[in-house]
């Protein structure tokens, strides 16, 4: 069986529906899941990136596909009343349900929905106490042990290469975004190109070609 670490933001319309579609984009396959919180605006300041709504023809596109893709996919979506918005709150009440920061299915689901379907302020304080309320966390999501967490797994995401989500993190190897679902699926099922025996080799070999354009850094 293999194991995949689904790194998420609840502030991602794609995370949203490569959520609801893992299960289909997987069925038949033997894996186990791990749901990792991670604060997104962590991960693109520490690449040094502009969030995808920053760019506003690219926010515009993002909205129209995404309303697009659900709609294909057959899952419910509607914008919140403001988006971007301060995922924090929802990231730190998902870490707070279970001991080691992992969330389950049911939590991940909830605080998607929360977002995702009624076209409500995702970040409206009685909201949030609402829905703390219903999924009852063991732990204060204010507490410093739950922000400790929520560092950690973006860290610990930083470090395994993922730089957006939804990432899927197996054997070491990080997929990206919705539309990676389909490779996902394939390495799962040892497809040839991705696991004989230069497939390391392969997949590792395009950190060596050369860029033409030089680095912000120089």
């Amino acid at each position: 069986m293999k194991h995949i670490t689904f790194y998420l933001d609840f502030i991602s319309p794609y995370a949203y529906l490569a959520f609801e579609e893992l299960p289909v984009a997987l069925m038949g396959l033997s894996y186990s899941v791990r749901y990792k919180p991670v604060f997104l605006g962590g991960l693109l300041k520490h690449n040094g990136v502009l969030g995808p709504a920053e760019v506003p023809p690219k926010r515009a596109w993002i909205y129209r596909h995404v309303q697009w893709l659900a709609q294909r996919q057959g899952v419910e979506l509607a914008f919140p009343a403001m988006h971007p918005f301060n995922p924090l709150g929802l990231l730190r009440l998902a870490i707070a349900t279970q001991a080691q920061g992992l969330p389950n299915r049911y939590v991940c689901e909830t605080l998607f929905k929360h977002v995702w379907t009624g076209g409500a302020d995702a970040a409206d304080a009685a909201r949030l106490q609402a829905v703390t309320a219903l999924l009852a966390p063991g732990r204060e999501p204010g507490e410093d042990s739950v922000k400790a967490q929520l560092k950690a797994h973006s860290d610990e995401a930083i470090a395994q290469g993922v730089f957006g989500v939804p990432s899927y993190e197996v054997d070491g190897k990080v997929f990206w975004g919705l539309d990676a679902l389909p490779m996902l699926r394939a390495y799962l099922e040892g497809d040839a190109w991705l696991a004989d025996n230069d497939a390391d080799k392969r997949w590792n070999a395009v950190q060596a070609i050369p860029s033409g354009i030089p680095s912000r850094t120089a």
